[in-house]
């Protein structure tokens, strides 16, 4: 079985909407498997209650939270983060630079790597988020990818859409109060089959590469 692991931070739930998308996307492709974890709050509890977030966040179902371990086993990361002034939040930047073990070691060298995002307006900071992030996951030697035009969906104009060629996004709006939209979702599935499907037969290329090396 192939797994393809998504590791998201979601505050008021619309990256955990596109995680879920994601997943559904993993698992159209046979042969591969979505685990979905989340990366460590860094916000004491007693802040998220006067930001309103804890309940939002009560209100999500309980997903554990991810391993340095768990990045090594994957087959493939599907990472899902906020826009915070045009780069991933903070919680997800002090998970990623507790890997460098895992740098270290070469361990995630040549594994697919991808990244989805949300931002409260249209132009603020989708790209650049996804953009700035891939720069980590090419420190890790992970082979980078985005969502190909062959999901048609990020070419209409008809309505407000997020989603690029780097990446599947939403709009949550000034005050949260968007929630993904149906294309928006589309996107995020599309992508996590994209993955997928790269991974599966990276595994079966370097499996047979690996039965013809001990002959």
């Amino acid at each position: 079985m192939c797994k393809i692991l998504i590791v998201y931070y979601s505050m008021y739930g619309h990256i955990y909407k596109m995680t879920e998308a994601v997943a559904e996307g993993v698992l159209e492709v046979a042969g591969c498997e979505a685990v979905i974890k989340k990366v460590p709050e860094t916000i004491p509890m007693e802040i998220l209650e006067k930001m309103g977030v804890f309940d939002v966040q009560k209100g999500m179902p309980h997903i554990p939270v991810a391993t340095m371990d768990d990045l090594a086993d994957a087959d493939a990361i599907i990472f899902g983060t906020p826009t915070r002034f045009g780069n991933m939040c903070g919680q997800m930047r002090q998970f990623l630079d507790a890997s460098g073990g895992l740098w270290q070691k070469g361990d995630l060298v040549g594994k697919p790597g991808s990244v989805f995002t949300s931002s409260a307006t249209q132009h603020g900071g989708q790209e650049s988020t996804i953009l700035s992030f891939h720069i980590t996951l090419l420190h890790h030697g992970m082979v980078v990818v985005g969502l190909p035009y062959a999901f048609t969906g990020q070419m209409g104009i008809g309505e407000i859409n997020g989603g690029s060629p780097y990446g599947a996004s939403t709009i949550a709006g000034g005050q949260g109060e968007r929630m993904p939209s149906d294309n928006e979702l589309a996107g995020a599935r599309f992508q996590g089959a994209h993955v997928a499907r790269i991974a599966l037969k990276l595994k079966i290329t370097t499996s047979l590469t690996q039965q013809v090396t001990r002959q």
